[in-house]
């Protein structure tokens, strides 16, 4: 992404004022910084990364680049292990995030007419609270379900009308499959699909699509900036707009450092603009994707990155070869008879490394060795490893409320 002359001054005067915090995050790493020398966008790429560890490092409210007197809320990354990453918010943080957040919702085509039923997570969460602050101001009617209590769920569809659905991946397709089950789809208004927090394959994405009768898209985010809502992919289902009016965006080299061409896979590294509690430079996101050149065919003028294809942090080592979940998925796409979901067991069993990989079919028992043949082979040739392959009925496999985890390493 080319770095405009305004943004150039923005990221100037941020770094100016985060010298000034006292006993700030960024006061030390930018102590022998001098923001005037900060003249092109080859200076600005000579700044530190910032890394999630740092993060940690500054708990509980080291972030914050305000006074405790001007935050009025706090949100904290999902992960469960190691310490927490605390984000402080100001006023103008808040309704920033609503502004994006209403953006999301105009570029997918959904109104003030419409009824959204919310079930991600709320409470230190960024997700249900940023898709809630959004249909507010918009003027659409909210409906602040929260995650799990799948009867009532369905309930309050059918009673209250629902138009819009906002999940994560793994729960939109628990619903579409209980809802399958019951019959009740013609029951519903559902028309979209407003999807996010985790990675999700083209199967997947066919399979809750078509089950729900919905047009998805994929929204962009995460706690470290802002949440939910930065970006989202429009009716050309040709990547994401990016609000580069609140942010700045690089894709990196995640072994180099070094930025990349438009179209090549990288790391996207994220810097604020507008951020007053916890601006951040430089942050590595750890999400894999790309720059797509070009405008949309959507007519919409914001910049785009390709759906978010893994995690840096997500690959796995196996017999000297790295793998990624996106792989896996791309190899089961083009596999006809396989569905979306699946498991990867990876062991270490009598001094050799073992990847036994579940995935579900509707296919009768009698073909599903052959299937399970022709995924191992497909595997073979695109990854260069040979695994085991566990073929298992539609449904078999857990489902989550929140985020899947398909990936288990139970080699450490």
């Amino acid at each position: 992404m080319i770095m405009k002359t305004e943004v150039l001054e923005n990221i100037r005067g941020q770094i100016a004022k985060l010298k000034n915090v006292e006993n700030g995050f960024y006061a030390s790493r930018f102590r022998d910084v001098n923001p005037e020398d900060i003249r092109t966008q080859a200076d600005f790429e000579n700044l530190p990364f910032t890394d999630k560890d740092n993060l940690r490092d500054a708990y509980p409210l080291g972030l914050a680049a305000v006074s405790t007197d001007e935050i009025v809320r706090i949100h904290s990354s999902s992960g469960t292990t190691g310490t927490p990453v605390i984000i402080p918010y100001t006023r103008g943080d808040v309704e920033d995030w609503a502004v994006m957040f209403k953006r999301c919702y105009e570029i997918a085509g959904i109104t003030k007419k419409d009824r959204i039923h919310i079930t991600p997570g709320y409470g230190l969460w960024t997700a249900g609270i940023g898709f809630q602050a959004g249909a507010e101001l918009l003027g659409a009617m909210a409906v602040p379900m929260g995650p799990g209590n799948t009867e009532k769920q369905i309930r309050f569809m059918q009673d209250i009308g629902s138009t819009v659905l906002c999940a994560t991946s793994s729960y939109a397709l628990l619903l579409a499959e209980e809802i399958a089950r019951r019959g009740v789809r013609n029951s519903l208004k559902l028309k979209k699909g407003v999807i996010g927090s985790e990675r999700w394959g083209e199967k997947m994405r066919r399979r809750i699509a078509s089950e729900l009768g919905v047009t998805l898209y994929d929204i962009y985010g995460l706690t470290e900036i802002y949440g939910p809502g930065i970006g989202i992919s429009c009716d050309e289902d040709a990547g994401m707009h990016m609000f580069d009016d609140y942010l700045f965006y690089e894709i990196i080299d995640p072994k180099t450092g070094k930025t990349v061409p438009d179209g090549t896979i990288g790391e996207l590294v994220i810097t604020t603009l507008r951020k007053q509690g916890a601006p951040l430079i430089r942050y590595r996101t750890h999400d894999l994707t790309r720059a797509i050149p070009g405008e949309c065919a959507c007519g919409c003028k914001f910049p785009r990155i390709d759906s978010i294809l893994g995690r840096t942090d997500d690959m796995v080592k196996v017999k000297g070869v790295n793998i990624f979940p996106g792989q896996i998925d791309e190899i089961l796409r083009e596999i006809d008879g396989v569905s979306s979901e699946y498991q990867v067991m990876i062991d270490h069993l009598e001094g050799k490394d073992w990847i036994t990989l579940f995935f579900e079919t509707d296919l009768p028992s009698d073909e599903r060795k052959a299937l399970g043949v022709a995924v191992q082979s497909h595997f073979k040739a695109r990854i260069g490893v040979t695994i085991l392959t566990k073929p298992v009925s539609i449904g078999e496999l857990p489902r989550s409320e929140k985020k899947a985890t398909r990936i288990f390493d139970n080699r450490y």
